[in-house]
């Protein structure tokens, strides 16, 4: 059982903060793109042995930045080549909230679309205007109404924190306008300012005025108070959902599970190689061409390599990482090869460690880069 994560690289407009691999939608070849998306995944799932798939994620990119044309065109070769069978758990695509028509929404629902997921980033007009963002909060109201009206009852939305000059007033407005859609999902993260962005060129020139980082930790705290408030639960460092509709595709990522990764620049990770597929459009299609595979990198992780990313990844998730699980799948105690990390993370106040599992606090949830990086390189 594994899950599939499909890239698509294009966008109507390139938001300040993004450092996923995108190009703008109208300068590319979108339909050979799509031809050689369709080649890599058949020859992925032949070399694979057709696995049974438990979830689909598209993302990008704006995947709701194809043509309705297109996007009926995606997913009719989703669906032919990885032949999801109905013991698939969940099917998500991400979607922009102004550019989400009844069109395209009906298009996605009748291909089996089970999971929406709306970049909103803050339902501040001002703030979506200094991050980058086209669309107004009445786009993502309108565009929300349009998709519950078509049937689609798992809504997940996206929001944003320690964006330039947020106050905690516009941070509670933003998660009281987010709360009163009643969304199954709410995925909530801090600003980081990566390379290779408009955010990062300013920040560089001195002109990215951020929130200090007791403010931006004061924020967290209202995430989590306000979702707590509304019976919506944290499952994950940043996630909350109401019971039963956690994200299935990204819980394959936080408990390390394998997962294909098609498209340009997507990441993957199958039989224990994990791969990374070149970024330029033009360059994933030639080598699609030439060999049916776009790596620009394969990488066979380690056994010791494999546990610090359990530990990396599995402490993301509230419940933290089972020390049962663990036992089974590395054959190695977590406790006798972690002792004086355990015990000192513990003694700081940042885990749990119980009989049964180790897991953050208050504290390390704040903290948690901190708590990661103490397991790397231990081995």
């Amino acid at each position: 059982m594994k899950s599939a994560y499909i890239h698509i690289p294009f966008c109507e407009h390139i938001c300040h903060y993004c450092d996923f691999n995108k190009f703008f939608y109208h300068s590319q070849p979108v339909d050979e793109y799509l031809n050689s998306l369709e080649k890599e995944m058949a020859h992925s799932m032949e070399a694979s042995g057709y696995p049974e798939l438990t979830t689909i994620f598209i993302g990008g990119g704006t995947p709701t930045s194809l043509s309705a044309k297109q996007l009926e065109r995606l997913l009719d070769g989703i669906i032919t080549i990885l032949k999801p069978s109905e013991q698939l758990l969940e099917f998500t695509v991400e979607a922009n909230p102004d550019d989400l028509e009844a069109e395209k929404l009906t298009i996605l629902k009748n291909a089996g679309v089970s999971r929406l997921s709306f970049g909103v980033q803050t339902f501040e007009d001002d703030l979506l205007k200094k991050i980058g963002r086209v669309h107004k909060q009445k786009d993502v109201l309108n565009s929300f109404d349009r998709a519950r009206a078509i049937g689609f009852d798992n809504i997940s939305l996206d929001l944003m924190f320690g964006l330039p000059d947020q106050t905690i007033d516009q941070l509670a407005a933003s998660l009281d306008t987010a709360l009163s859609l009643a969304a199954e999902h709410y995925s909530i993260y801090s600003l980081i300012v990566e390379p290779k962005t408009v955010f990062y060129n300013l920040a560089k020139k001195g002109r990215l005025h951020l929130p200090p980082q007791d403010r931006e930790a004061e924020m967290y705290e209202l995430v989590m108070k306000k979702m707590n408030e509304a019976d919506i639960h944290q499952y994950e460092i940043s996630n909350f959902a109401k019971k039963g509709f956690e994200s299935k595709h990204n819980l394959t990522y936080w408990s390390n599970e394998e997962y294909f990764g098609f498209g340009a620049g997507a990441h993957g990770y199958i039989n224990g190689i994990r791969t990374v597929n070149v970024g330029p459009v033009k360059q994933y299609i030639d080598r699609i061409d030439s060999s049916g595979f776009p790596y620009k990198e394969t990488h066979r992780v380690t056994k010791n390599e494999q546990i610090e990313e359990e530990l990396f990844l599995g402490l993301r998730k509230i419940t933290g990482v089972c020390k049962t699980r663990f036992f089974k799948k590395y054959g190695q105690s977590l406790d006798e090869l972690f002792p004086d990390v355990l015990h000192s993370l513990e003694q700081k106040g940042l885990i749990k460690n119980t009989n049964t599992n180790v897991c953050l606090t208050h504290t390390g949830k704040l903290l948690g880069n901190e708590v990661f990086q103490s397991f790397l390189g231990e081995l």
